[in-house]
Parts: C-alpha cells; sequence; structure tokens
C-alpha cells in the first residue's frame, strides 16, 4: 500500500525501501473542460541542484528537449502533449546509484507550455499527482495529490528528491509559480 503525502510532508525513500535504485517518478493531471480554443500541454521536467540549490549547468535541467541528464541518473520518458487517459501522463526515471555526488537535490516540476499566450493556469488543472513507484517490482511506494489550491500559477515545483546523508527522501511541495518555465529556471540558477 502507498504512502499518501499531503503538502510539505517528507518521508524516507531508500532507507524505508531497502534495494530500491531505481524510481519511476509518474505525474498525472486532467485539465476542466472550458472552451479557451487551445489545448493543454503539461511538461515535467527535472532540475538536478547543489547544496547551493543551483543547476551547475543547463544539462542539469532535464526535460522534454534534454531527456537524459549525462550522468544516465535521470531520465525523462518523453513529452506527452495531450494528458489524454488514465494514469501517468509523464514519467521521470530517477537511478540513486548513477545520480553524481555533488548532486543534493532533484526538483520535480510541471510547467504549462505556452501558457501566457493560450490564457492558461493550473487553476484550470484538476487530479494532478506525483507517485513514486519501485522500478523493480513495479510497486507503488507513495503518492502525492496536489488538490486544487492554485489558481493564476503556470509552474508548479510539485516535489524534490533530496539526499540525507547516504540515503533519499522525498519532500512534497507543491508550490506554485507565475512566470512558467522561465521564472522555474532562474528559480534553479539557470539563465534564461
Amino acid at each position: 500500500m502507498a504512502i499518501q503525502l499531503a503538502k510539505g510532508q517528507r518521508v524516507d525513500l531508500t532507507k524505508t525501501n531497502p534495494g530500491l535504485t531505481k524510481a519511476v517518478i509518474g505525474l498525472g493531471w486532467d485539465t476542466n473542460k472550458y472552451s479557451g480554443g487551445h489545448d493543454f500541454d503539461l511538461d515535467a521536467s527535472a532540475f538536478l541542484v547543489d547544496a547551493n540549490d543551483n543547476c551547475v549547468n543547463d544539462l542539469d535541467f532535464v526535460f522534454y528537449n534534454n531527456l537524459e541528464h549525462p550522468s544516465g541518473g535521470v531520465i525523462h520518458t518523453g513529452d506527452n502533449r495531450t494528458g489524454e487517459g488514465e494514469g501517468d501522463d509523464e514519467q521521470i526515471i530517477v537511478d540513486f546509484s548513477k545520480v553524481p555526488a555533488n548532486i543534493e537535490k532533484i526538483g520535480i516540476t510541471v510547467t504549462i507550455h505556452d501558457a501566457e499566450a493560450r490564457s492558461q493556469n493550473f487553476g484550470q488543472v484538476s487530479n494532478a499527482f506525483v507517485r513514486v513507484v519501485d522500478e523493480a517490482n513495479q510497486n507503488e511506494l507513495l503518492r502525492f495529490d496536489l488538490g486544487e489550491d492554485f489558481s493564476i500559477e503556470t509552474a508548479v515545483v510539485v516535489c524534490e528528491l533530496y539526499r540525507h546523508g547516504a540515503e533519499w527522501k522525498f519532500n512534497a511541495i507543491g508550490s506554485g509559480f507565475s512566470g512558467g518555465l522561465a521564472s522555474l529556471c532562474r528559480n534553479y540558477g539557470l539563465q534564461v
């Protein structure tokens, strides 16, 4: 049975799941039906940051145009442009054994592509969730449902995976940003 988390909760990943080396971070969402004239294209991304909460270079930003970190430690499985259907809409695979030692945290985010031009925001998104699955046996370890407390935000830091000594932990964040992907990139120390 997966652990259900609330915003702000932190939980051990590798300590309470011995042998966990590869985790699938599944992200999903639905969009509220409205006649805005444009489809929604939500995009998951991962920011690999150092002790200063900054990406060292552009390659530490894994997203639809850079699907794999050079270490092989973080892999984006590809862009889903519609979000149709049940289950995960996008997935990011984290191999903890390959994440470089200088990476302290992996920020998992979701943004709305062209949100400003399409007059879209997370107030129009529902049933958003993140779940962590053990890749070896496909067991869902934990789940965090984001809730409906967004309005004008166009980007969300969904969760963070972070080092705690030799172990990895999960932090349920659910923090919204206005300014979309550019705002998130600046937050993680990247030039836009």
